[in-house]
Order: C-alpha cells, then structure tokens, then sequence
C-alpha cells in the first residue's frame, strides 16, 4: 500500500510554475494523496550546480520523484544512477524518479511534443521542417520530430555553433539550415523552440511576411499561450498548434512516472486551460 505522493519541481525562478496545480489536481480527482513542491534555486539562494544536493535532500526526505526545469536539466545528469535511452540521446532529464534508492532519470518534453504535435496537428506533412531554436527544448522536438518520421529537419540558431551540435547529435535527417526566408518557403512547417513570445521576451521570431498558409506552425511557448507567433500564424491562414500540449503532456507522462497511474489527458488538458485563463 502506498501511502501518498511527495514530488516536486527543482529550477530557477519556478514561481509561476503551473505544474504543482496541475499534478495536485489530477491525483485528487484519482483519489490519491499527492503532493508537489516547489525547491526554487532563487529562493533558497543557491546556484543550478546545488541540484545533486537538493536532489540529495529530496531522496532524504522521501520524495518520490522530482521535475527538473531550467537551468538543470543538464546539470542533474552527474548525479543520476541511470538514465533512460531518451534522455541519454538528449543529454537532458526533466524527470527523477526514485526507485528503490536509485535516482533514474527520463525526458517527457519530447514525448510530450510528440504527443501534442499527434493529437493537434495530425497528418501534417513532414518531410522538411525547420526547427527554429537548438537549445533544450530544441533538442526535445528534434528528437521528437524524428521519432514521428520526419524526412529532415533543418536546424537553425542565432548561434550556428549550437545548430551544429544539435544536429550533430540527432541522426542524420537532422541538419543545420541557412537563411531564414529560404528555408521558410521551402518547408512543410515550422517549429519554433527559443524564448521569444514569452512574457519577459515578446516579439515575433519570424518575420510576419514569412508566414504562409501551407506552411503549419508550432510554438513551444506557452507563457502566454497565444503568443504573437500563433496570433499570427493563424490570422495568415496557417495550421497552428500553441505551446500548452506540450506542457500538459510532458505533465501526463511525468505524472505516470510519478505514480503507475494513467491520468485522463484531457480532462489535464482543459484544467490547464482554466489555469492559464487565470493567469493571462
């Protein structure tokens, strides 16, 4: 018999997290006693390279499993047991589960892009599309992009050395792109995957007259959800998928981790649309 739930959520600046009321809420309706917590690096005055202490502290105190959020899903790596395949391909762990007194580490960002990229777009033609973006969350729609057959995958970065080491990390269907209005015109869609449309950086990653309606468009960002990238994609006819299916999946696939439990994605989906329409 289990006893109940005590997970978490390590990173900087987590404040706004929408994570600890998503997982409560849905192992509430399941009847569970579960309970999320926040270990904000900024608060408790330490730098991301104290995560193995934290994480420490966490398998101390009983801790079940723990979402690792920037800046260290990098940095946890040191400090795991093992890693699943996924994140190891990555070389990122948004996910700590504590398993007989071994830390195991996974990455639901791409399983959760592919998941919403599947239930929000399906069918969408992919046999080119430019990532925009190649850091973390980068790097998990990559791998998720290929992994849904994806025929390439052209990366490109403000800092080409990092598109360069993306695409050298992913199979070989993945490459480093060139001008942006040129591969805009010649792909089947666009992901975009870098911190513009956020609330602390608004603005649009791609000239507005670059969005045509072939083109299907996806943001990862999801602070707002309806960044000006998605507002604008849509309003020049494009097939448009915003940022909160992935959250809410790399939630679902965590929250399973968490307990062996299924949870109804659907009824996360909507209770994470009321969160956000609180938060606007």
């Amino acid at each position: 018999m289990h006893h109940g739930y005590l997970v978490g959520l390590i990173g900087s600046g987590i404040g706004p997290s929408l994570s600890p009321a998503l997982h409560e809420r849905e192992a509430a309706e399941l009847g569970l006693d579960y309970r999320y917590r926040r270990w904000d690096l900024d608060e408790l005055g330490e730098p991301p390279t104290a995560v193995g202490e934290v994480l420490s502290r966490a398998r101390a105190e009983g801790y079940r499993g723990l979402n690792i959020t920037h800046p260290c899903k990098q940095l946890v790596l040191e400090h795991l047991d093992e890693v699943d395949p996924d994140a190891a391909a990555l070389g990122a762990v948004n996910t700590v589960v504590f398993d007989g007194g071994r830390a195991i580490g996974h990455n639901t960002d791409h399983s959760g892009f592919a998941r919403s990229f599947q239930r929000g777009l399906p069918g969408a033609a992919l046999d080119r599309v430019l990532l925009l973006g190649a850091g973390g969350a980068g790097a998990a729609v990559g791998h998720a992009l290929l992994g849904l057959g994806a025929a390439e995958v052209r990366i490109v970065d403000v800092d080409s050395s990092r598109a360069a080491a993306l695409a050298g990390s992913l199979p070989e269907r993945a490459v480093v792109g060139g001008d942006l209005a040129e591969e805009l015109e010649k792909a089947d869609g666009l992901v975009h995957a870098t911190p513009t449309g956020m609330a602390a950086h608004p603005g649009l990653p791609v000239p507005a007259a670059l969005l045509r309606p072939e083109l299907w468009v996806a943001d990862v960002v999801y602070r707002p959800l309806t960044t000006e990238l998605v507002d604008t994609a849509r309003r020049s006819g494009c097939q448009v998928l915003d940022g909160g299916g992935m959250a809410v999946f790399q939630a679902v696939d965590a929250f399973r981790l968490f307990t062996g439990l299924e949870p109804d994605a659907e009824r996360m989906l909507r209770h994470f649309a009321e969160l956000e329409g609180a938060h606007v």
